[in-house]
């Protein structure tokens, strides 16, 4: 770079037309981050911008395409238009959401962070009602959904289990939705068959949140897993491009790696390392659309050869529920995360995830527990992701996200400093 890295990036902005705040998200950073490159070389607080930030930003302002692409911002109208499902503010896919956004969502889901972190409070939701209806079994998507939708000043409706629905006496998906329509604001639908919560949402003109739907799709557990990332790498000084993640464990059925890899496959660069049993490999249907983006994927059985160099590993457990006992009763040995073979394949600032639950029982060989009071394990801040981003989804929805910033108030009650004691060492992660 023969000029200054602060005059190249403030020359960027300027070709984009772009605020500090709309660019570190169109590139894809934190705005705290950018805040240290652009500083002067001779600051206390600067710091040397990663290389593959200069490629990208340069790729960009010297692309005429790319230029225009990435200098539109809030003109491109409402996020809640830009991710519609057919002309409906529902979300059922991570199908939905390019890059840009995503990275929309993510920055009104940094917003409420302070009322996420019992900071603030917000009553925009005031007298909205959620139709929590969960024909699976779930805790912790049920609850966070619901806490989500109360910290916003609404109030929620909650159902578990398809023997204590309409439907276990023969009622219809489509007269379930209709008539839930009439009671509800929003629906955040769980259902154990693929395509059902699709089949909720034809039936309907209020805001369908799909919850997951059997082997298919779980795309706000994606989202919160995603914004984790982000938030990790930017604590890291890392930068998602380029990044090296490897999905250990049953990749068949869980939900959360179909829709996460997705989401993934939307940045530039990526090495992706598939490490599943045998039978329990990613669908060829997500390899194919993954591999359309010009990805990396290496399938492999052996998880000591497959974390060698991984920035990310994504732990998923069994799922047993879908699938004959006889198939596959639960992992080897050879397939569990601990702390011994990451201590030996990867280094100290890999990030260790899990969408949670995980199976902590004797045999199991779920992610191991060795790994709790271990700071590279985040699966308890990536739960606590999931109340921000499901409250940006429900702000973004419902159209109020603009109306947030100017709502706030301090809580009146004393909250904790940190949330888990166990993290308490990187709570000022942000």
């Amino acid at each position: 770079m023969t000029v200054s890295q602060q005059v190249f990036l403030r020359d960027a902005m300027r070709r984009l037309n772009l605020t500090r705040d709309v660019f570190a998200a169109r590139i894809g950073v934190k705005r705290r981050a950018l805040d240290t490159w652009l500083l002067p070389e001779g600051s206390q607080e600067f710091r040397t911008m990663p290389e593959v930030v200069s490629r990208f930003v340069t790729e960009i302002v010297q692309n005429e395409g790319l230029l225009q692409k990435y200098a539109q911002s809030a003109q491109s109208g409402p996020l809640r238009d830009r991710i519609a499902y057919h002309g409906k503010h529902q979300l059922l896919s991570v199908d939905q959401f390019t890059r840009e956004s995503v990275e929309d969502l993510f920055r009104i889901a940094d917003q409420m962070q302070p009322i996420a972190r019992r900071q603030k409070v917000s009553r925009v939701l005031e007298g909205a009602v959620l139709g929590n209806l969960f024909f699976e079994a779930s805790t912790r998507t049920r609850v966070s959904f619901g806490a989500a939708f109360c910290r916003l000043g609404g109030s929620v409706c909650d159902t578990t289990g398809f023997t204590f629905s309409s439907m276990a006496k023969g009622e219809s998906i489509y007269d379930t939705s209709r008539v839930m329509s009439g009671y509800v604001d929003a629906m955040v639908i769980r259902h154990p068959e693929k395509g059902s919560v699709a089949e909720f949402a034809q039936a309907t003109n209020i805001p369908v949140v799909n919850g997951g739907d059997g082997p298919g799709e779980h795309p706000s557990q994606a989202l919160l897993d995603l914004y984790t990332i982000l938030t990790e790498f930017s604590r890291l000084g890392k930068l998602l491009d380029g990044a090296h993640i490897a999905l250990v464990g049953d990749l068949k059925y869980g939900r959360t790696v179909h829709s996460l890899i997705k989401l993934l496959a939307l940045y530039r660069g990526l090495k992706f390392t598939l490490i599943a049993p045998h039978g329990l490999e990613m669908p060829e249907y997500i390899l194919e659309e993954t591999g359309k983006h010009g990805h990396t994927i290496i399938q492999s059985s052996s998880l000591e050869e497959g974390l060698v160099g991984a920035d990310v590993i994504y732990a998923t457990r069994v799922q047993k529920e879908r699938f004959a006992a006889e198939e596959l009763e639960g992992y080897t040995p050879d397939f569990q995360v601990n702390k011994a073979i990451i201590d030996k394949c990867c280094g100290p600032d890999v990030i260790v995830m899990h969408p949670l639950p995980r199976d902590s029982r004797e045999g199991a060989h779920d992610l191991s527990v060795d790994l709790n009071h271990d700071t590279r394990l985040a699966i308890f801040r990536q739960t606590d992701n999931g109340i921000p981003v499901r409250m940006a989804i429900f702000a973004v929805l419902l159209g109020v996200e603009g109306l947030v910033q100017h709502s706030l108030r301090d809580v009146t009650w004393s909250p904790p400093s940190h949330i888990g004691p166990d993290d308490s060492i990187l709570h000022d992660m942000d």
